[in-house]
């Protein structure tokens, strides 16, 4: 399966512990999404089209209303990135 950057920048936000926050329009339809890292900063490329390709693919999913996470099949997708926090000096 091909994930774009921007998805991949997504899901291993994710992947550490992030969420994404969205919001419905008049109807069931998300109309605004906002992903949120662990700490509490906004990843600034996830935009609707990103959320809904994610969606769309399985790699992230809600239950009963809450925000938006990595699924099974989104962590299994998720590429190693070396990260930056931290590490062994």
């Amino acid at each position: 399966m091909n994930i774009s950057r921007a998805e991949q920048r997504a899901l291993h936000v994710l992947a550490l512990g992030g969420l994404i926050r969205h919001e419905r329009a008049c109807g069931r339809k998300v109309s605004e999404v906002t992903c949120f890292t662990r700490e509490g900063a906004v990843l600034s490329d996830c935009d609707l089209r990103v959320f809904q390709s994610l969606r769309r693919k399985g790699l992230i999913e809600s239950r009963n209303g809450a925000p938006y996470r990595i699924s099974l099949r989104g962590r299994r997708m998720v590429r190693a990135q070396h990260d930056n926090q931290g590490g062994m000096a």
